[in-house]
């Protein structure tokens, strides 16, 4: 609820939502409109688009308005039909060395059926829903294969951008490399230069110019570069050669060998699919990280739109489409909002098509393959090589990329499937088990799965424990199969039965969970011991966590006595639990705040009730919210505190010292303040508690007026008085915060805003109060967030 919002404004608005009118006039006809946001953003798109279409196009041998068809297709077809809005798709250079190789086999015409078929293909595999499916591929797959792809492509270029002709194959390419260098072309060497000294420059210039002129895309200033400086020299270069439209190639008949045109469709479809899915996981990550409220990809309905533009592109003699990581991070970071930014950049990509003919025939052929082998070198990223190797999946990788290099893609990414799960089994199969004696404690290690083939090995370990001694266990693995889990179990139950110790622990010293609970034949004082093993998160559960006081009978122990739940030694095993298993995982963030200091985003104002545990119900940590608790979340009237200044002061350091953003006021179910000024009368005895509680008797009055609406809670009437007066008592809390001078500053200032929230204990359901607060109207707060009014 926002400080700065007219509260006339809200109420109506708020009125509207809530009480619509019996009779609603028709709805008028929606008209389309386009933000300037999509607007802006689709003209950025173009701009990249536009250089890197012919590039790619010439990079695979088709005909050049090939890749201008594909680009516009993209944003029309899978723009309008594809479940990532976001998503920009085209041609892309991962398909390169694809398509080049299908150009050099069976012709343009049959390549444009292959596109065809792998769009019917894609369209047959969206409607069975397999989208997630392609998600099981390994990340470090797809990063060889683009990786090797990226090698591939930039082989091939480097051949133009020093003035020769590239070969099919990259062992040609290297083998003729030499005998390039030996006859160098001065002028495309020297625009090849200048596009790529322009790539590498431009994305870096200084100051505030710089971050003016970085606005313009990096690629359309470098050609434009390269073609102004050719033509102004009158260098003599190949140049960009588009026919008459009527002349283009559409698809044909296929022709060739079945399994060879099988085989390409396949790996068509196995590429632009891969890569578009996983596109648009990486687009919805970069979306949500500037708007959370983007919404998620259709990664079934993108598999559809993908094939739907691959059929028309493949029919009107385009290159196949797959979504593209270029031009959708420039999408996102551009302000896009919805999918008319890529639709409009296909609309951008058919005009430049037909009226800039003149112009775009004016770049030269060395300009664009210095921006696709600058493309090329980029897809062997350093960042995926780092994280690839930080999971240990190198090897899936370098096998992947090498395969792609010198096999082909559809070859290397089996090669790379393949190497990924024997990598899996052997890390499923293989664990290291090492046994260690350190001051008196035996050390156990186990570093790896354990399953019934590491069952051997891990007895020979334990057995080397002695018989009484003190044992640790070291688990440093996420599985354990039934047999592994017996016999550790089996074996831990006899060492504590010979007088022996077991703790087992994680790697970094966290404590696992022990055996189930004793049974009554057990002696009691293994009882108590095991009793005690509870998880981290079970305190608040109001779990049997303390050790139980055993009646004995004849000597022997029974169930646990009524009232043997205190124990004065609960605060200490809490203490003794926290430093052992949450203070390692903790203490490097306390550390960073004891530098910092405290930087809280917001106060929040709620009752002392044991059962309101703020961190939990807030999914905040430590130095997230500054806490205010009392007896009725109660925020007393400046100068009616009587010598209790404490809630005054932290509303006022909240504010003025720590410059939260938000104050919330946050009561609960069940209070039992306001059961006690339910319950109070004229001639109580005036204690603490009751001198305390006249804070709250505005809330009850605020209640007992008839001219205001009854408070509602997710569209339903309060289940009781108490309800009703919890829900009241944050409304009026509320109003007694903007009599505070500081919160009154703040909120004219603009810089704060106050929220009134409500738990419900027996249901663990949070509601806010919407934006009016007359009508005392709280809302249930979604999964994702929002505000869920039922009525």
């Amino acid at each position: 609820m926002s400080a700065c919002v007219p509260a006339r404004a809200a109420d109506s608005t708020r009125t509207k939502r809530l009480h619509p009118p019996h009779s609603p006039p028709p709805t008028p006809p929606r008209r389309f409109r386009i933000a300037g946001a999509d607007l802006s953003a689709s003209l950025a798109v173009f701009l990249i688009a536009l250089p890197l279409s012919l590039g790619i196009a010439l990079a695979t041998g088709a005909p050049l308005q090939a890749g201008l068809v594909a680009a516009a297709v993209g944003g029309l077809v899978a723009g309008r039909l594809g479940g990532s809005p976001l998503q920009v798709s085209g041609p892309a250079a991962g398909l390169t060395v694809v398509t080049a190789d299908l150009i050099q086999r069976y012709g343009w015409r049959t390549t444009c059926a292959v596109t065809v078929l792998a769009g019917l293909a894609q369209l047959g595999l969206g409607c069975l829903r397999v989208a997630r499916t392609a998600l099981a591929v390994s990340p470090a797959i797809v990063h060889g294969m683009l990786a090797g792809i990226g090698v591939t492509i930039a082989m091939a270029q480097l051949h133009i951008v020093l003035g020769g002709t590239p070969q099919s194959a990259v062992l040609d390419n290297l083998r003729a490399l030499p005998a390039q260098l030996a006859r160098l072309h001065p002028a495309a060497l020297s625009v090849s230069a200048l596009t790529l000294a322009v790539l590498l420059v431009w994305p870096r210039l200084p100051g505030r110019p710089g971050r003016l002129l970085r606005k313009i895309p990096a690629a359309l200033v470098a050609v434009a570069a390269a073609t102004t400086t050719a033509s102004v020299t009158g260098l003599s270069l190949p140049r960009v050669d588009l026919p008459s439209w009527r002349s283009h190639a559409a698809a044909g008949l296929p022709e060739g060998p079945v399994l060879g045109i099988a085989a390409a469709v396949l790996t068509i479809t196995l590429v632009c699919s891969v890569q578009s899915l996983l596109g648009a996981v990486a687009v919805d990550k970069l979306a949500a990280g500037r708007d959370p409220h983007l919404g998620r990809s259709d990664l079934d309905r993108e598999l559809l739109g993908q094939g739907a533009a691959n059929v028309v592109s493949g029919s009107l003699g385009g290159l196949p489409i797959a979504g593209v990581a270029v031009r959708s991070s420039a999408n996102v970071r551009s302000g896009a909002i919805s999918r008319n930014s890529t639709m409009l950049h296909g609309v951008w990509v058919v005009v430049a098509a037909l009226l800039m003919v003149p112009l775009l025939e004016l770049i030269p052929l060395a300009s664009l393959a210095a921006l696709v082998m600058a493309v090329g070198i980029q897809m062997v990223s350093l960042h995926h090589i780092r994280t690839v190797t930080r999971h240990r999946e190198v090897l899936v990788y370098a096998v992947t990329g090498l395969g792609v290099v010198f096999l082909g893609v559809l070859q290397g990414v089996a090669l790379g499937v393949g190497m990924a799960v024997a990598v899996a089994l052997h890390r499923l199969a293989h664990a290291r088990i090492t046994h260690e004696e350190k001051a008196g404690v035996h050390h156990v290690r186990v570093r790896g799965q354990l399953t019934f083939l590491a069952v051997p090995r891990l007895s020979r370990a334990l057995h080397l424990v002695p018989a009484g001694a003190n044992a640790v266990v070291e688990l440093d693995g996420s599985f354990m199969d039934h047999a592994a889990y017996e016999s550790l179990q089996d074996w831990q139950k006899t060492h504590r039965a010979r007088g022996g110790t077991v703790d087992l622990t994680g790697r970094a010293g966290t404590h696992v969970a022990g055996p189930e609970a004793p049974t009554l034949t057990e002696d009691a004082e293994t009882a108590e011991e095991t009793a005690c093993r509870c998880g981290p998160w079970t305190p608040w559960r109001n779990h049997q966590c303390e050790r139980p006081t055993f009646a004995q009978t004849d000597g022997h122990p029974n169930e646990p006595t009524e009232g043997s739940r205190a124990s004065g030694h609960q605060l200490a095993r809490g203490i003794s639990a926290f430093q052992r298993n949450t203070a390692p995982l903790v203490r490097h963030e306390l550390a960073r705040l004891a530098r910092e200091g405290q930087q809280p985003s917001q106060l929040f104002l709620t009752c002392a009730d044991s059962r309101l545990v703020t961190s939990m119900i807030t999914s905040s940590g430590p130095g997230d919210l500054f806490v205010v608790r009392n007896v009725g979340n109660l925020v007393p009237l400046p100068g009616m505190e009587s010598g209790d200044d404490s809630v005054a002061a932290a509303i006022e350091y909240a504010v003025d010292v720590l410059l939260v953003r938000s104050i919330t006021v946050c009561g609960h179910s069940g209070c039992g303040a306001m059961q006690a000024l339910l319950g109070s009368e004229p001639g109580d005895p005036r204690t603490s508690l009751r001198r305390w509680l006249r804070h709250g008797l505005p809330s009850m009055e605020r209640m007992a007026d008839g001219s205001r609406p009854a408070a509602r809670i997710a569209g339903r009437a309060s289940a009781d008085a108490t309800e009703q007066l919890c829900l009241v008592n944050v409304v009026q809390q509320l109003e007694h915060l903007r009599a505070h001078d500081s919160v009154g500053r703040a909120l004219s200032e603009c810089r704060l805003e106050l929220h009134g929230m409500y738990f419900h204990v027996g249901e663990a359901q949070a509601y806010l109060l919407a934006a009016s607060e007359e009508d005392a109207v709280f809302d249930r707060v979604g999964a994702a967030g929002e505000l869920r009014n039922p009525a």
